[in-house]
């Protein structure tokens, strides 16, 4: 882990990343890739150390309130949150001065900062992201080692919906010859279902490959799934969007599931709904306080 100071916190489109790399250890990361120009190994965690001064500073000069997003190339709650609280530091910015938020995780670690969300669900609006790729436990601990499993994010879903906060799932990635199958989409949305989650963000049965990623990523089949690196291989060559031969099947049981269930799958709606701030609401409410 190392401290960085940044110019800005801040992106074109209100999101952050308050750290750089991860911990987590997922078996597929697209964030290992080198276009993205890491300077440093991946698990070792660069820390924006002046973003909470940035963030308050951006929030004070900015004319509309709107909604904040975070967890879009790093984990917001990986190990090393515990100590520096970095997210508990920023979510605190956001609820003082009003903003929504749009944060996404894997972890259970979130549960630590219940009472900000729900303040900042009350006074704005919070949506709880969390991602979901593999319903089988011991699978998903191969997939991804370093975080809670799937059953323990569903039971977070649960706690946000008992607390009223919205939930979004990230269904992906779906990786061929191993989780892409007709079992593990339909136990994910069985946790959706069950945790009443507002919506479905599915990009398609599959996965993303390239430079940086790909060679970890075929590391690691060779050491859990011996030969299936050579399917890879034999299928897809040196292909970037690594498409399931399941996916139409299986995408028409994802939509036609959250049709039946009224769960949002178009991905539009659900960007929409993640970065819409409830304005109208928000002044109304401020009339009466």
């Amino acid at each position: 882990m190392h401290f960085v100071e940044v110019k800005g916190i801040l992106s074109a489109k209100n999101g952050m990343n308050l750290y750089r790399g991860c911990t987590h250890g997922c078996i597929y990361c697209d964030s290992r890739s080198k276009c993205y120009q890491m300077d440093h190994d991946f698990e070792d965690i660069e820390v924006k150390q002046n973003a909470p001064e940035l963030l308050e500073r951006a929030l004070r000069s900015k004319r509309k309130r709107c909604m904040i997003g975070t967890g879009a190339m790093c984990d917001p709650y990986m190990h090393c949150e515990e100590k520096i609280q970095m997210t508990r530091k920023c979510l605190e910015i956001i609820e003082r001065y009003g903003f929504g938020l749009a944060i996404q995780t894997k972890s259970d670690r979130i549960l630590r900062d219940l009472d900000l969300l729900n303040s900042i669900n009350k006074k704005a609006k919070c949506v709880v992201q969390m991602t979901l790729t593999t319903y089988d436990e011991e699978l998903c601990k191969i997939l991804e080692p370093n975080v809670c499993t799937t059953k323990r994010r569903f039971e977070v879903l649960q706690i946000f919906r008992e607390n009223g906060i919205p939930t979004v799932v990230w269904m992906s990635p779906f990786l061929p010859f191993i989780n892409a199958t007709r079992e593990n989409v339909e136990g994910i949305l069985d946790y959706c279902i069950r945790a009443g989650v507002y919506g479905i963000i599915c990009y398609g049965i599959g996965m993303t490959l390239r430079e940086g990623n790909r060679e970890y990523f075929y590391a690691k089949l060779d050491r859990h799934f011996p030969g299936v690196k050579e399917m890879y291989q034999r299928r897809y060559g040196h292909a970037y969007e690594i498409t399931s031969s399941k996916n139409a099947e299986l995408m028409k049981l994802l939509h036609d599931t959250c049709k039946k269930h009224k769960i949002v799958s178009n991905m539009g709606e659900v960007f929409d709904y993640l970065h819409k701030f409830p304005e109208e609401d928000y002044e109304q409410l401020s009339l009466f306080s």
